[in-house]
């Protein structure tokens, strides 16, 4: 604070203030170092990349936990809005994805004008539309954060009722997700490992024999450079290999954090941004299985932190009993059929005249119902569309000329 300028009021900190606390790794117990380079040029201190910074680890005591500051970074790393745009961000913003190309899903308000908050993959509207994704994998959001909920709360209760069958089970999961790749890099560790092993006897050995007279100098530098440069690439992949096993070695005892951060809420009646982003990693929507049919299935996949892909016991698929295929064995045979008669009455020429006159009652309808919520979000301040300004009328040049003087 500047003691030789009043301060009108010390503590209304601005939005920037904020934002910087917010991002401080500081507050972790790392010192970092080096953020700043001096320039030849100008001689003034510029900021450098963070991947240029000097950090050192558990200098002091930190006053929050990396579980709380990564999910504050993952919070802020989502879609900004102003409080004039399009109203507050959906809480599922920034943790939809689509499982066919693995882009972002962006999320519709209005649609066929009803307050109908949906997701859509933003990689199919791309142009040319359909060439990066070839489907919306449209779905309605309240229908994921319905799923979200029920999934916590029935973690919740297979945990406080079974809690030593709830640890294992989550471990099981994990191993089945992780055992295939984690097998492949622990095998390559021990070759890695094994190999680094021979090129220290082998560096050992040519030097006594350089040493001895049995290896004339030139072929002792050309082996030893040669060695050199594979034991630093060995040296390389072992550091990332034994990386990865040990972060996998670590993740088996993680389930203890997610039971402490299930037991943190009551109930998951009302599931908020804050609690999303705590629980969830990110949410993977498949396309529907009969696209353009209302009552259908879609697969969506939850992934979340520290446990991974988890589907409690009391939410996994049950075996349909003969009489629930036969219905759904003849209902789909239902739908192929009246579809067939579809594109025959298409063909035909016959369903065009029906399509006209329905899409002109639908386009009439849609437009109507939209008028009307953006009425609604003019009155509320919210947002202005420019082509709802009066258009000015055109003046002739003499009624120019005249208001100029």
């Amino acid at each position: 604070m500047n003691k030789n300028k009043a301060v009108k009021d010390p503590y209304g900190w601005s939005s920037s203030s904020i934002v910087n606390i917010l991002k401080k790794r500081e507050y972790l117990g790392h010192t970092l170092n080096f953020k700043t380079r001096k320039h030849f040029k100008d001689k003034k201190s510029h900021y450098v990349d963070e991947s240029e910074w000097t950090v050192f680890e558990n200098t002091h005591e930190a006053i929050i936990d990396q579980e709380t500051f990564d999910n504050v970074q993952r919070i802020r790393g989502n879609v900004k809005r102003y409080p004039d745009g399009w109203g507050i961000v959906h809480p599922l913003t920034g943790l939809m994805y689509c499982a066919d190309c693995g882009g972002k899903m962006y999320v519709h308000r209005t649609y066929n004008g009803k307050r109908i908050p949906q997701y859509t993959c933003s990689r199919y509207s791309k142009v040319p539309v359909g060439t990066l994704c070839p489907t919306q994998h449209r779905i309605n959001a309240e229908v994921v954060m319905t799923l979200v909920a029920d999934t916590l709360r029935a973690i919740a209760e297979y945990s406080r009722s079974d809690r030593e069958g709830f640890i294992r089970a989550v471990q099981e999961a994990q191993d089945e997700q992780q055992t295939a790749d984690i097998t492949r890099k622990r095998k390559l560790l021990a070759t890695a490992q094994r190999r680094a092993g021979e090129l220290e006897k082998l560096m050992c050995r040519i030097y006594e024999d350089n040493v001895l007279g049995r290896l004339p100098d030139a072929r002792y530098m050309a082996l030893d450079a040669q060695y050199a440069k594979e034991q630093d690439a060995l040296a390389g992949e072992i550091t990332k290999l034994e990386k990865a096993v040990g972060s996998y070695e670590k993740s088996r005892k993680l389930a203890d954090k997610f039971i402490a951060l299930i037991d943190k809420y009551e109930g998951f009646s009302n599931i908020t941004t804050t609690m999303l982003n705590e629980f969830v990693e990110k949410i993977l929507v498949h396309e529907r299985d009969r696209k353009g049919s209302q009552d259908t299935t879609q697969e969506v996949e939850i992934y979340f932190n520290f446990v991974g892909k988890y589907v409690p016991p009391t939410m996994q698929a049950a075996s349909l009993t003969p009489e629930e295929q036969e219905a759904i064995r003849k209902r789909e045979e239902r739908r192929d059929k009246l579809h067939q008669a579809y594109l025959r009455r298409k063909a035909s020429g016959r369903q065009q005249e029906y399509d006209r006159q329905y899409s002109e009652r639908r386009k009439a309808r849609i437009e109507a119902d939209k008028a009307a919520i953006r009425t609604e979000d003019m009155a509320k301040g919210i947002f202005v569309y420019s082509g709802t300004f009066p258009k000015p009328e055109p003046q002739k040049a003499g009624a120019l000329a005249q208001v100029a003087v």
